[in-house]
């Protein structure tokens, strides 16, 4: 797969993954690209681990696609859990 390729992919999976994650994210269109292409490389991760080594390395496909959307959104929840600011008791 290309670089550009991994760019937009990227990008469709991140912002697909914003809209799916609740709440705002004050993130910019370079900061989704690379938040897409994280979320692909930990969506591979996942899809690796279930379907085996060698399930489609290297080609586009619709499925994952999705799993870079799964990967995304769950880098979402996870800096989203992380970035929360800590509340005082009163």
């Amino acid at each position: 797969m290309g670089i550009i390729t991994w760019i937009v992919v990227g990008l469709v999976a991140g912002l697909i993954a914003r809209a799916i994650v609740p709440g705002r994210q004050a993130m910019g269109l370079v900061a989704t690209t690379i938040l897409g292409i994280v979320g692909s490389l930990l969506g591979g991760l996942i899809g690796s681990l279930f379907l085996g080594d060698g399930a489609g390395v290297g080609k586009f496909t619709p499925g994952g696609l999705v799993l870079s959307i799964v990967g995304a959104v769950v880098l979402l929840f996870a800096f989203s859990f992380i970035r929360r600011p800590a509340r005082t008791p009163p």
